[in-house]
């Protein structure tokens, strides 16, 4: 191992090596103060942003929604963003939300299937006798299956 003249185990010149208990202790006050200063400038943002967020009144207002929201905030902070429960969750939300609007197509083809068959019941009816065509204007509004 090499050693060089005029440096300690540190790198630091020996020169410097007698004053450096004033200047370590210096710089731990410094430390200190900048730590007070950097825990305070937290505590302020914190207290605006609830100020400014209405925590207090919300948690009151809606005590099972905060805590749903907490709850759900926790679990992403948690890690669980990215795990098989969180695909699970997203893609049972997606059904959730596509259902209203696969129920409003079915019921848009189920509307127009019926109508077709209302106009084919119709145009049927129609070679037949009087007494067929009444009946089957009595019984218009009750759908039934086709016979073949």
């Amino acid at each position: 191992m090499t050693t060089y003249p005029g440096a300690t185990g540190n790198g630091t010149p020996q020169s410097q090596d007698n004053g450096s208990d004033a200047g370590f202790g210096q710089r731990v006050d410094q430390i200190g103060s900048e730590a007070q200063q950097l825990w305070t400038d937290a505590r302020s943002a914190v207290t605006d942003l609830g100020q400014t967020m209405d925590l207090r009144g919300r948690v009151e207002r809606n005590p099972y929604g905060m805590m749903a929201a907490a709850i759900g905030v926790g679990y992403l902070l948690g890690g669980g963003l990215f795990t098989p429960l969180t695909a699970r969750i997203f893609r049972l939300g997606v059904k959730l939300a596509a259902l209203p609007l696969v129920k409003d197509e079915l019921l848009g083809m189920a509307e127009t299937a019926f109508q077709g068959y209302q106009t084919g019941r119709g145009m049927a009816g129609a070679g037949r006798s009087e007494s067929t065509a009444s009946t089957n204007a009595t019984n218009a509004g009750t759908p039934r299956p086709p016979s073949y």
